[in-house]
């Protein structure tokens, strides 16, 4: 089982969650971190640690949010690897919580 980054963590990209990981499975791309299913060890330290509550357990993720198990897949394969906390997004704030930003992911 893996953890998933979904919908709220997209115009916010708090990294919180990349300095607990144990094993190094966050990929960060421009306004989005994903985790790497094939890496992640299902510790379940990340999940609390995200301001966004953008985080879940795979088999808890809500069902409008389900899509987000094949992004974080796909884009862990292409973006590169982080490890270190990093400051949130300049407007984090203003994006948290926020519906319908899938439309916002870049790529």
């Amino acid at each position: 089982m893996t953890f998933v980054v979904t919908e709220n963590c997209i115009k916010c990209k708090y990294t919180d969650c990349v300095e607990v990981c144990p094993v190094d499975c966050f990929y960060e791309g421009p306004n989005f971190l994903v985790i790497d299913p094939d890496e992640c060890i299902d510790c379940a330290l990340c999940e609390p640690e995200c301001p966004a509550n953008a985080i879940f357990s795979e088999d808890e993720v809500p069902d409008d949010q389900k899509e987000f198990l094949e992004i974080n897949a796909e884009l862990a394969s292409k973006w590169d690897n982080i490890t270190e906390k990093k400051d949130p997004l300049p407007d984090a704030e203003e994006w948290d919580g926020k519906p319908n930003k899938k439309p916002l992911l870049e790529r």
